[in-house]
């Protein structure tokens, strides 16, 4: 199994646990994430987005709220003013041994170490969209986050990850 970190720094030598920002309750871990879930990360590290996939238990009512005529089964959508940001960013995938982590979130592929760890390899990732693009991830830009996120919370979509959504711009009134 693979298992990954992202980061816009390419020289971290050693992952030390840590009390993540909004994970307090936790103890300090390092975070990873599979291989099947990496492309949620193709992006600034502060860049807020909302992901969420197609799937059987979605009522068709929101399958046609949130897919519409898209042919995808994952989408992402990003605020405008971070296109050029996430276009210009080159982000470093650092491979981690995954013996000393644990499944932490099976939906999100987040897996968990409480140890140090460091890196088998570091590889310089660019062309965010481009990369997205090739696998068939549906890109959507909006200038605000919040109607899609107020939406997707009261719905029948259970497969859905809201990052950094605290760097989200303030809801128009």
């Amino acid at each position: 199994m693979n298992l990954f970190h992202f980061s816009e720094e390419s020289s971290i030598e050693v992952f030390v646990p840590r009390v993540k920002e909004n994970r307090t309750d936790m103890p300090p871990v390092v975070w990873a994430i599979d291989e099947e879930h990496e492309y949620t990360f193709y992006f600034p590290r502060d860049c807020p987005r909302i992901v969420y996939s197609r799937t059987d238990e979605i009522n068709e009512e929101d399958r046609a709220r949130f897919f519409g005529l898209s042919d995808s089964e994952r989408i992402i959508t990003v605020e405008t003013g971070w296109y050029e940001r996430i276009k210009n960013t080159t982000l470093y995938r650092y491979t981690f041994p995954a013996d000393t982590f644990r499944l932490f979130d099976a939906c999100a592929g987040y897996y968990i170490s409480t140890e140090t760890v460091k890196p088998l390899s570091v590889e310089p990732l660019d062309h965010l969209l481009d990369r997205l693009i090739s696998l068939n991830v549906e890109i959507r830009f909006t200038p605000s986050l919040h109607p899609l996120r107020n939406a997707l919370v009261n719905s029948s979509v259970q497969d859905f990850g809201i990052h950094r959504f605290a760097n989200a711009q303030s809801h128009p009134l």
